[in-house]
């Protein structure tokens, strides 16, 4: 039933009930309204049977419209702002996953160079040793001067570890081949203990510096990988 079939039915509901008294009053003598005033109420009145069912009906299904367009819209509302969500959701994982892929491919290329540079390095020092010059490449001389010490050395050590081992002769002997330590017997340029050690280089490990700097530099690359790490030894404990 709608609003307006409540109210009609009401309206007409107080005027049949006022009628009524209408009529009482009159048989016990007490003065009412006029007929003509209970006629222009009940004309005012909407009754409930004068309103057509079809109207009645017509009244009700369009709020259960309005209702359901609003439930409708509301659902609308939230299944759009769920989506919303879920995209940005979404979104922040896909850059997540980008930002993760870019790190581990320049990880990689960074693993890559690295890889790429210590080749290249090992390359140029596997070069660097083929290129120099042996001790029996040089002719043997009555004596040398350190000038000319120090040019077989050049020659023989290579050109990345030349310095280091530079540093050690110029501590343990000045560039002294015949230099010889009188209490511990240490002898030469690199100052063998016992100097007869150098003989597994040659012979004439005595005299020639050519021999002491070959049998030098083997011992620095076995006992500590490279002059360097001799030198580094050295800088440490001041001996090696």
């Amino acid at each position: 039933m709608s609003r307006i079939s409540v109210r009609g039915f009401a309206v007409a509901s107080a005027t049949a009930v006022t009628t009524v008294g209408a009529v009482v009053g009159v048989a016990s003598g007490n003065t009412q309204p006029s007929n003509d005033d209970f006629e222009a109420a009940a004309a005012n009145t909407t009754l409930l049977a004068d309103v057509p069912l079809g109207q009645q009906a017509q009244v009700e299904v369009s709020s259960l419209t309005q209702q359901a367009e609003a439930q409708a819209a509301a659902a609308d509302s939230a299944a759009q702002k769920s989506a919303e969500e879920a995209a940005r959701i979404q979104a922040a994982k896909d850059a997540e996953a980008k930002k993760a892929a870019a790190d581990a491919e320049a990880e990689k290329a960074r693993a890559e160079k690295a890889e790429k540079e210590r080749k290249e390095r090992e390359a140029a020092e596997r070069a660097s040793r083929d290129e120099v010059r042996s001790a029996t490449s040089f002719a043997p001389q009555t004596s040398y001067s350190v000038a000319e010490v120090q040019a077989m050395a050049r020659q023989m050590v290579p050109g990345d570890q030349f310095q280091c081992f530079s540093n050690i002769v110029d501590h343990e002997s000045t560039w002294n081949y015949r230099a010889q330590n009188p209490s511990s017997g240490a002898y030469g340029l690199v100052q063998a203990l016992p100097g007869s050690k150098m003989a597994s280089a040659g012979a004439d490990w005595r005299t020639n510096p050519a021999t002491q700097i070959k049998w030098g530099l083997n011992y620095m690359n076995e006992r500590y990988g490279s002059p360097c790490g001799a030198w580094s030894f050295w800088q440490a404990n001041h001996w090696y």
